[in-house]
């Protein structure tokens, strides 16, 4: 059986090359172009679009030929084409049921662990005897205490459930009692809130998210069988 790969001075049959798709978990990667290959084939583009795409691609990668970048960029063309095709048309409805995480918060905060001495900070910041950012910076056990206990802005969807959940139905400035959030005791007042935009940059985002999670459901869903003379068929099940 002739080399089919050439890896310095190693050099791989299809029989070895195969196999180690699925060792060195290459096989998804594989599998995801093809899925994506197979979509993308019917869309067409016109010859003004794919100059332009080759312009754009050759200002991020230089050095590559003619060809690579006109294949490279037409492929891209018609991936992007094929996303605005797929979801673009409800995308604007996706936008609303995403919203309340995608909304970014400035916040302070201070954590403990002793219900106490939280009750005494709360006390302190409300009668006005220390400062938020002080009694952050003295007394906070999290990561916030190097910040004052100022964080964000923040999308609300990294935040702990429950935190996120007392953010979104407070005002700004207000300060709430100590709440228990897993095993903290929390202090948290909402500096600012800053809505989700539906603007070019949230769009593309949440287009590239939907397209993901589709590829990721077609890539779990296949099965694929490596086959040569000498072990026959082989057949490896493909996650994301």
């Amino acid at each position: 059986m002739y080399p089919v790969l050439q890896v310095g001075d190693r050099k791989l049959t299809g029989a070895e090359v195969l196999p180690l798709l699925g060792e060195y978990q290459l096989l998804p990667l594989l599998v995801k172009e093809m899925i994506i290959d197979k979509a993308i084939a019917k869309i067409e583009c016109t010859s003004e679009e794919v100059q332009l795409a080759c312009e754009q691609l050759a200002q991020q990668y230089a050095g590559m030929s003619s060809e690579q970048l006109e294949v490279g960029a037409t492929r891209q063309l018609k991936l992007e084409k094929f996303k605005q095709a797929t979801w673009g048309g409800d995308l604007e409805s996706y936008f609303s049921q995403r919203k309340a995480q995608l909304d970014r918060v400035v916040y302070s905060l201070i954590t403990v662990k002793d219900i106490a001495i939280a009750q005494e900070l709360y006390f302190r910041i409300q009668e006005g005897e220390q400062s938020f950012a002080k009694l952050a910076w003295e007394h906070s056990q999290g990561p916030e205490a190097e910040t004052d206990g100022l964080i964000g802005p923040v999308e609300l969807q990294t935040i702990h459930p429950a935190l996120a959940r007392i953010l979104s139905a407070i005002q700004p400035n207000q300060l709430l009692p100590p709440t228990q959030v897993g095993e903290w005791f929390v202090i948290v007042r909402l500096q600012k809130m800053l809505p989700a935009k539906f603007d070019r940059s949230i769009r593309q985002r949440l287009l590239n998210e939907r397209f993901n999670n589709w590829l990721q459901g077609e890539v779990a869903a296949q099965k694929c069988q490596i086959q040569h003379e000498e072990l026959g068929g082989v057949e490896l099940e493909v996650g994301s």
